[in-house]
């Protein structure tokens, strides 16, 4: 009976094994990933891959503590989230010579602050965060988070927010000049107010719909990723993508290893796959993004060089990073934006 039982429980461990071994779970940007991209990856390993999607790095990031933790085996966080994420314990460390690829990693990238060295991550796609206007339905000058913020009359209740804190608020910060991480309670009572009276000119808070409201002329201003920004043009020529004078968002995305991922070994072949210069080329052709890898050149659209979603003016303000806050200060910018939600 001990036999019966040890053979059965072998041939079921067996069966387990295969059945992972052809399996991968990705946890996702929503219209961030083209298909055929996984179709090749399947038709090239036979690993059969499941992507579910989210629309922010915090509702990412609610997901996995609520239970997604052991389901997914990577997933796409921005910059500043992966160092949260390697913080809380939730990635699992990309060992030495695991990835064959690495070394085309790009040099600027291949050490970032927010995961030295590469330990849990390999870069995905960098872009910036601002906001596009249709100049058909307003003329006026563009460059400036007043539109968002302190928007002119024509403009009111004709804009859509992304449904992000951290881009969200680090725009008010920028807006309003002071520190993403201000500790000062003066700015934060400040922050506040001036953002629950910028709440009543928006008519939304949406991201994966960000592009679809502004070439449907649902509404004329909406936050935006500049390559998301970049088709909407494609498909209404009129809109615009913003370099506002007081600064905009800068972000690099990476896919990460997440501890208890189910099918591990795959992972770590998607992670290398994506490492391929002509791989990382078609994620960049699709979303319109610049990526982290060096030799895509050959591959990339040649109009990708010239957008000017990726080329700032002269005049533009500076780029900046999301930042990490403490605990404690992170606590009071989590109620602003939950005030500001309500």
């Amino acid at each position: 009976m001990k036999l019966l039982n040890s053979t059965a429980l072998a041939t079921a461990l067996f069966a387990t094994s295969v059945a992972a071994e052809g399996e991968l779970v990705l946890y996702h940007w929503f219209e961030y990933m083209p298909q055929e991209l996984l179709e090749k990856f399947t038709a090239e390993t036979g690993v059969n891959v499941t992507m579910d999607t989210y629309d922010s790095n915090e509702a990412m990031l609610a997901s996995l503590k609520a239970g997604g933790m052991g389901t997914y085996d990577l997933a796409v966080p921005g910059d500043y989230m992966v160092e949260i994420m390697a913080g809380e314990g939730l990635l699992d460390t990309i060992a030495d010579g695991e990835l064959a690829n690495k070394g085309n990693i790009a040099a600027e990238w291949a050490d970032p602050s927010f995961d030295p060295g590469r330990k849990h991550s390999i870069p995905y796609q960098w872009g910036s965060t601002a906001f596009a206007v249709d100049t058909d339905a307003f003329s006026g000058a563009i460059n400036t988070t007043d539109i968002l913020f302190n928007p002119p009359a024509e403009l009111s209740g004709k804009i859509n927010m992304l449904d992000s804190q951290g881009e969200v608020l680090a725009m008010a910060a920028l807006h309003m000049g002071i520190p993403q991480c201000s500790t000062d309670r003066a700015q934060l009572s400040a922050l506040n107010d001036m953002l629950q009276e910028a709440k009543t000119h928006w008519a939304s808070f949406n991201s994966d719909t960000a592009k679809e409201v502004l070439v449907s002329g649902d509404v004329d201003v909406g936050m935006i990723y500049d390559g998301f920004s970049a088709k909407a043009r494609a498909e209404k020529a009129s809109i615009t993508y913003a370099f506002p004078a007081e600064g905009y968002v800068v972000w690099m995305d990476n896919m990460v290893l997440l501890n208890d991922a189910p099918n591990r070994d795959n992972a770590i072949k998607f992670m290398d796959f994506l490492l391929e210069p002509e791989n990382i080329a078609a994620v960049s052709n699709y979303a319109r993004y610049g990526n982290g890898v060096t030799g895509t050149g050959e591959f990339l659209d040649p109009e990708l060089a010239t957008l000017p979603e990726s080329n700032p003016p002269a005049d533009a303000g500076a780029g900046a990073f999301i930042q990490v806050c403490d605990e404690a200060t992170q606590a009071v910018y989590d109620q602003i934006w939950v005030n500001l939600k309500k």
